[in-house]
């Protein structure tokens, strides 16, 4: 498999140049293409440039625009979209990226890797000289976060609803499972959800709001016996 990024919704990118890059991809038979809004970090070139008021601000609404022309080639072109930001071709999902929203459990090795067990979650420090000098002492320099009931929960909420696959309501107990679907009717009646086969999926419309939904249907500790 083969993968590239493309990255969308900067100022300096016109509709026509955005799909221009899109069928450059597309005619190069790339199998699988991740995609990304462009986010604006602190301490960055670009956050300087706007604050200064050299170059534009991003704009949300032009975003979205372009997030739906993506949608729409990447299907004319035959790409499964299975993932908020990823498109594959039919057999050429990623499986690294896919463990990560399936929940399964893995090994992070080096400065700044992360590792996930199942039930916690463990940092390794970034810097390189106290690494290394820690590690020659038979030390793992890390930080480790235990998850509640509700934070795993939470995050499967947050994954799944990214995928294709959606949030299977089968997963969790029945009391979680009707918060669930109270919280989320209001998207359900307004188009951006629906419910199929006792699973949670967000239309094309939804996906424009993908995090902001899932944060909408976060449960509490108090919500949730185990999970």
């Amino acid at each position: 498999n083969i993968t590239i990024d493309l990255i969308y919704g900067y100022p300096l990118l016109s509709d026509d140049k955005w799909i221009w890059n899109i069928e450059k991809a597309t005619a190069f038979n790339i199998p699988h293409l991740s995609c990304y809004a462009l986010t604006v970090e602190p301490k960055t070139l670009l956050h300087k440039m706007i604050k200064e008021h050299k170059t534009e601000d991003i704009n949300p609404g032009k975003q979205s625009e372009q997030f739906l022309l993506l949608m729409q080639w990447m299907e004319k072109a035959g790409y499964e979209h299975y993932e908020i930001s990823n498109f594959a071709k039919p057999g050429f999902r990623s499986k690294h990226n896919s463990s990560y929203w399936q929940g399964k459990k893995y090994l992070g090795i080096g400065p700044s890797a992360h590792s996930f067990d199942g039930s916690s979650r463990q940092w390794n420090i970034s810097n390189n000289t106290i690494y290394t000098e820690s590690i020659n002492k038979g030390i793992l320099p890390a930080e480790k976060e235990i998850l509640t009931p509700a934070q795993k929960l939470n995050e499967y909420i947050m994954t799944s609803l990214r995928t294709i696959e959606g949030l299977d309501l089968k997963k969790l107990d029945e009391a979680a499972s009707l918060e669930l679907r109270n919280a989320g009717k209001r998207y359900i009646d307004s188009g951006k959800m629906i419910v199929n086969d006792e699973k949670i999926i967000l239309t094309k419309e939804g996906k424009l709001f993908a995090d902001g939904i899932a944060a909408d249907l976060f449960l509490t500790d108090k919500s949730i016996s185990n999970f």
